[in-house]
């Protein structure tokens, strides 16, 4: 047997720019007891019956109060994610996922009925992303283009939750390099959200296995439409050993890249301490051959890892030798030309080379 420990941290900034915060967030340590408030971060917490949530909404409409919409979604949250309505959730992973499903779909019809209501909120909306800890895993939800990512320690970073969103949908679509998501004029137009009077909220659902070490990260896109993965992936890494301030720097990083939009993050630190005998060392993790469950996972996973830094390291490797090879075919054909055709054709035939070999990369 295997216990989980964990701590938890999370907040929220206006930003550089916006006037009002239209990001909301809560976590609970105990759903059993549902503690809502933010704990202390200090050692690690035993996970209790019940689990752990992490939850991260990000309003739309401005003036339009997209901060009650994200704050409409939090509440139903945490009203739906007491311990009777847990008891009857926790019977299997499918049932699981649909009950956090519902809870999403509630949360759009109260937003619905609110706007309603009060005209004044007509047009306002929210992403919404939530992670529940519980019995060795976590399970994603979100609806939008607000993040949960984890850094694993054999993995790095991987992005659980995928963007509902016009450039996400460019990707799957095979018309957008995946690189160039982040820098995209679009990057911002999402397809899916809560409070859509056209569209009711359609969320999605994810399951991860939690390993010793994982670091939990949920954020809105004031941190990653600011920052690229590779940033994120950095921060994550210089400050996993310590939740709070990795919470912390991941907000300044995302001030320092501009703020020009909300920014928050919650972040959970995973410990699982393994049963006395058992070897955990890195040398036998290395040499252990992967389980099949461990392959399945790795499969569902492979097209969620955020791999700039290999990409921009893979095409750094590729530019190098496509530059060797210009510089090559130059001097050949320098000394090929000058003795042949003179000055003007070599100019012309450098120029050729160029474009050609440019246009591969």
């Amino acid at each position: 047997m295997s216990e989980m420990k964990f701590k938890l941290a999370a907040g929220t900034n206006v930003g550089l720019i916006r006037q009002n915060n239209e990001d909301n967030f809560v976590v609970c340590s105990d759903l059993s007891t549902s503690n809502w408030l933010i704990p202390q971060v200090g050692d690690y917490a035993d996970l209790g019956p019940y689990g752990a949530l992490l939850v991260v909404a990000d309003g739309m409409g401005g003036a339009n109060a997209g901060e009650v919409a994200s704050a409409i979604a939090v509440e139903t949250i945490q009203s739906l994610f007491v311990p009777e309505q847990l008891e009857q959730a926790i019977t299997s992973d499918k049932a699981i996922q649909e009950f956090m499903k519902d809870v999403v779909k509630t949360a759009d019809l109260n937003i619905l009925h609110h706007s309603h209501e009060d005209s004044t909120t007509q047009g306002m909306g929210t992403t919404v992303v939530m992670a529940w800890i519980f019995d060795g895993k976590v399970y994603v939800c979100w609806c939008g283009d607000s993040r949960c990512y984890v850094l694993n320690n054999r993995k790095g970073l991987i992005q659980l939750s995928k963007d509902h969103s016009y450039v996400q949908e460019l990707v799957d679509k095979g018309q957008l390099d995946p690189e160039l998501m982040h820098d995209h004029p679009l990057s911002n137009v999402i397809t899916r959200c809560l409070g859509d009077v056209e569209n009711r909220a359609n969320p999605e659902t994810r399951i991860y296995q939690l390993h010793d070490g994982d670091l939990i990260m949920l954020c809105s896109d004031g941190l990653c439409g600011l920052c690229h993965d590779s940033e994120i992936h950095d921060v994550m890494t210089n400050f996993r050993d310590d939740a709070l301030e990795c919470k912390n720097e991941l907000i300044s990083a995302a001030i320092s890249a501009g703020g020009y939009d909300n920014v928050t993050v919650a972040v959970a630190a995973i410990s699982i301490e393994n049963e006395a005998g058992e070897d955990s060392s890195e040398e036998a993790v290395a040499e252990e051959a992967p389980k099949e469950d461990e392959a399945t996972e790795e499969e569902e996973l492979s097209n969620t890892i955020r791999s700039e830094t290999i990409g921009r390291r893979n095409r750094g490797h590729i530019l190098g030798r496509s530059l060797l090879l210009l510089v090559l075919l130059l001097i050949a054909a320098g000394i090929y030309i000058h003795f042949t055709m003179g000055f003007d054709a070599f100019q012309k035939e450098v120029v050729d080379v160029f474009d050609k070999i440019t246009k591969k990369q």
